[in-house]
């Protein structure tokens, strides 16, 4: 899958403050080696060092990475910069309007005030002096009021305020060229094309701000298997509540340029979750073995370059970190305890990670029991759907072995946009159930609102539209809508899984006695629509719960 996003970079120097413009943290060590850009993605939102031998013109190479790149993706990002692009172009109209009619006004004023003897050449000479310095302190009110207005740029003025030697850059210039970060060395490897924007007619060279440029890289082949190590493309971020998060600085482009792991990479379960995991996983270069309770779901993967493992046990036995992604607490115990799983594959040295959203206390038993054998333990539920998993994006709340958490670290990569390390075993199960509460809560109520709209007469595409316009406005918020007002309940979401997470959110409050009422009542209307047959359609199928 070709990993594409549009970039806006903007070298910044220190007086520049207009939107777009792109500076690194300021906890963010410049990095050392070739000269780069600090970029933000259009797209993503994200941001990254790029080298300069990676950006060609955009204009001149547009037309041709549109052909090459056909996803929906790849065209939000190109628009997203023309919309910038329209609006950079009506800012310097405006500029180059008012920058006319201020000097229409002073070429007026000189008119009016021309010389007709040698007295008055003699009295010009000396108001010429103080109309050059009252136009120079207002260039200076100009510059310091606003970096938009007047038609050179604030580095232009800089270089004619400021005579240098030859080959010296001064020290803001040297701030504008950043060299390449450690921490993200590598990232953008690979084939891939970047743009920078070319002014056009309307726009002359000479009034071009240098600071400007617009990219667009394309990730259009398989990766290699020789960049650096996938570590120093994450950033690692420590918070007060001694959690990490390790997180792609472009999800994107990281995905498509990862040093895949050389340990040998098992899977257990492929549903709507597990499928989009395996296939990204392949995608990426890993070596991945497979296995599933109905083994006709292997077949596209093993066409796709994946093993075939007859059972838990021989996938366990034969890989070094074997993932797995099933339905509930009895399905994982089973996958686990049951005959030829997991825990007979398993000896000293070899890893497990449980993907399944399940409670904490199951997860705590299955822990137990692997670290029993000499087996080293990660729980890592995923939050997200089917859509998600498939590009790539969910989000992986892990807990356990820290050291099997950053040994996992490209399989994260390939699979999600950013994994959470929460500690000790049971933390991420506890969380996952937590945020699984407020979405099936906010599903529910999503249902009642469109339900109550429409036997009141209101339409409820015009209660979308409202919603989609305000402080609630989201992707799941108009998917989900989208699926009740055309009737589409194809599952992205089980709607039985949601049902259960809230189950067990319910219980995890019961257990420190803290009231869950919303959840409560919201499990009661999944409880209905699964009575209704809806078990096996997408969560927004809690909406039948409410006209029948």
């Amino acid at each position: 899958m070709a990993a594409v996003s549009l970039r806006l970079v903007r070298a910044a120097g220190p007086t520049e403050t207009r939107q777009g413009i792109v500076n690194p943290p300021k906890d963010l060590k410049k990095p050392r080696g070739k000269k780069c850009f600090f970029v933000k993605f259009f797209g993503t939102e994200d941001h990254a060092w790029i080298k300069v031998e990676q950006l060609k013109p955009y204009h001149a190479h547009k037309e041709e990475m549109i052909k090459i790149n056909k996803g929906k993706r790849f065209q939000q990002a190109v628009d997203a910069v023309e919309e910038f692009l329209r609006r950079a172009k009506g800012k310097d109209q405006t500029s180059s309007h008012n920058s006319s009619d201020d000097k229409n006004r002073r070429n007026s004023s000189e008119e009016r005030s021309r010389p007709n003897s040698g007295d008055e050449k003699r009295k010009l000479s000396l108001s010429e002096g103080k109309v050059k310095k009252n136009m120079g302190e207002g260039k200076k009110r100009v510059s310091s009021g606003s970096s938009e207005r007047g038609s050179k740029s604030p580095l232009k003025r800089a270089q004619e305020q400021s005579p240098r030697k030859r080959g010296r850059p001064p020290k803001d210039e040297k701030d504008l060229t950043i060299p390449e970060s450690s921490t993200v060395k590598g990232m953008m490897a690979g084939p891939m094309a970047a743009f920078k924007w070319q002014p056009t007619a309307s726009e002359p060279v000479k009034d071009a701000d240098p600071h400007f440029h617009h990219f667009l890289l394309s990730q259009t082949e398989k990766p290699a298997v020789c960049y650096q190590a996938i570590t120093k493309k994450l950033k690692i971020c420590e918070e007060e509540t001694g959690s990490t998060s390790i997180q792609a600085a472009d999800s994107t482009a990281v995905n498509g340029s990862i040093t895949p792991t050389d340990k040998k990479i098992g899977f257990l379960g492929l549903g709507l979750m597990g499928s989009g995991i395996v296939s990204n996983l392949l995608k990426m270069g890993h070596t991945v073995t497979v296995w599933n309770r109905t083994a006709e779901k292997c077949d596209l993967f093993i066409q796709e370059g994946a093993r075939l493992g007859r059972t838990p046990a021989e996938v366990v036995s034969t890989c070094d970190i074997t993932f797995a992604c099933v339905s509930d607490p009895k399905a994982a115990k089973d996958l686990v305890l049951g005959p030829s799983g997991v825990l007979q594959g398993i000896r000293p040295g070899k890893c497990y990670v449980d993907m399944s959203t399940v409670d904490a206390d199951t997860v705590t038993e299955l822990a137990q029991v692997i670290v029993s054998r000499g087996g080293r333990f990660l729980e890592a539920p995923v939050s997200g759907n089917q859509q998600l998993s498939n590009d790539g994006m969910l989000v992986i709340l892990a807990a356990g072995d820290r050291g099997l958490y950053e040994d996992c670290s490209s399989c994260f990569q390939a699979m999600g946009k950013t994994s959470f390390f929460l500690g000790e075993v049971g933390n991420a199960a506890k969380m996952m159930l937590i945020v699984n509460m407020v979405q099936g809560s906010f599903m529910a109520t999503i249902a009642e609102g469109l339900t109550l709209a429409q036997v009141t007469g209101q339409s409820q595409q015009t209660l979308l539209d409202i919603l989609n316009q305000g402080q609630l406005a989201s992707i799941f918020l108009d998917q989900k809508c989208q699926n009740i007002l055309q009737g589409n309940f194809k599952p992205d979401f089980y709607l039985k899984y949601i049902q259960k997470d809230l189950r067990l959110a319910i219980a995890l409050g019961d257990a420190v006695n803290h009231p869950t009422p919303m959840a409560a009542a919201a499990n009661e209307v999944y409880k209905r629509a699964k009575a209704l047959d809806q078990s096996d359609n997408d969560m927004s199928a809690v909406y039948r719960a409410y006209i029948h």
